[in-house]
């Protein structure tokens, strides 16, 4: 845990020399020049820091600096979404981000580009499959046995074409049984 406070608190309170405190806080001499330094830049005397709790005075010393841009910043989640259809690609929504944007100043193609890569590294992973027609069958029996008339117990067996969903189910009574329970039913379709 950062000790940024104490390490404030001792310097700008105490009057502490870098030394005493390190000693004091067991941290290097170093680490307590970075947060005194970090502190004057930022105009903080000791009576603003003892207001701010320890998260807000880390996020006020350590905090990233955002610059105001004056680019046009494009909607990465949109654009993820139109790069699942058939036929788009980056260089068409980018030409669509420009003509949308075209008051204003934005991004050329390589740096379109660049801040999608650092937008999709962000994103939640998942496994996202695509078939071919034709080329996978996905088969199994679904869940537990059934029970239907006179106490007997029924197996469904069940097969699903990768790329449309096609299904097809059969009720399995018994070894020597069997109907016919569904046929070829559409789920929906994937992408």
């Amino acid at each position: 845990m950062r000790k940024i406070k104490d390490v404030l608190r001792l310097k700008l309170q105490a009057g502490l020399s870098h030394e005493q405190i390190a000693t004091a806080l067991h941290i290097s001499k170093g680490v307590v020049a970075k947060y005194a330094s970090l502190a004057n830049a930022a105009g903080l005397d000791w009576p603003a820091i003892n207001g701010l709790d320890e998260h807000e005075l880390e996020h006020r010393l350590l905090g990233k600096p955002v610059k105001p841009s004056g680019y046009a910043w494009p909607d990465y989640g949109r654009v993820h979404q139109e790069l699942q259809r058939k036929g788009v690609t980056l260089l068409l929504l980018w030409e669509e981000y420009q003509a949308q944007y075209a008051d204003r100043q934005t991004y050329r193609y390589t740096q379109f580009c660049g801040h999608y890569k650092a937008f999709v590294k962000q994103l939640k992973r998942s496994m996202r499959q695509t078939h071919r027609a034709g080329e996978k069958l996905f088969i199994d029996y679904a869940g537990p046995t059934l029970a239907v008339a006179e106490g007997e117990r029924a197996h469904i067996f069940v097969a699903a074409m990768g790329a449309s969903s096609y299904t097809f189910a059969w009720c399995h009574l018994s070894p020597h049984r069997s109907r016919v329970f569904s046929a070829y039913r559409r789920h929906g379709s994937m992408p």
